[in-house]
């Protein structure tokens, strides 16, 4: 398995994460995203709404063009105690120009999803707070 109950259930309880890409001249890119687990792959789905030209974005442009990304979701458990939670993914991005609006229906998204998508598939994981201590860093990769 790629993620942990906990991750999952984490990804699954969260709506916005962050997408970093690379774009052209090595220059990085962050955009905020919606958070999509897809449990049939055990991967990362990145949709635009539909109508919004997911096709036509810098992330899909930066994604297709320099598929390794990263992708990230934090919060705060509890600011009495200070508690974070994080979850970072990095790893390969897919870029499909069809096939969003099935893919959305399919792992329940709360927004109908443009035809053009991103996969995210994980190479390495990082954690904080999630099955660990919020201060304790959690590594591992994902084959």
């Amino acid at each position: 398995m790629t993620f942990t109950a906990n991750e999952i259930e984490y990804l699954n309880d969260r709506l916005l994460g962050r997408l970093a890409t690379v774009g052209p001249g090595g220059r990085p890119h962050i955009t905020p995203v919606g958070v999509f687990y897809d449990p049939e792959t055990g991967s990362i789905v990145i949709g635009g709404h539909a109508g919004s030209g997911m096709a036509t974005s810098k992330k899909f442009r930066d994604a297709r063009r320099h598929p390794e990304v990263a992708f990230s979701v934090d919060d705060l458990a509890s600011i009495d105690p200070w508690a974070p939670r994080a979850i970072e993914i990095r790893g390969r991005a897919e870029t499909h120009l069809t096939g969003g609006e099935e893919v959305g229906k399919r792992i329940n998204a709360n927004m109908p999803f443009d035809p053009a998508w991103i996969r995210i598939h994980p190479r390495r994981i990082l954690t904080r707070g999630i099955d660990t201590d919020p201060f304790e860093l959690s590594t591992r990769d994902v084959t």
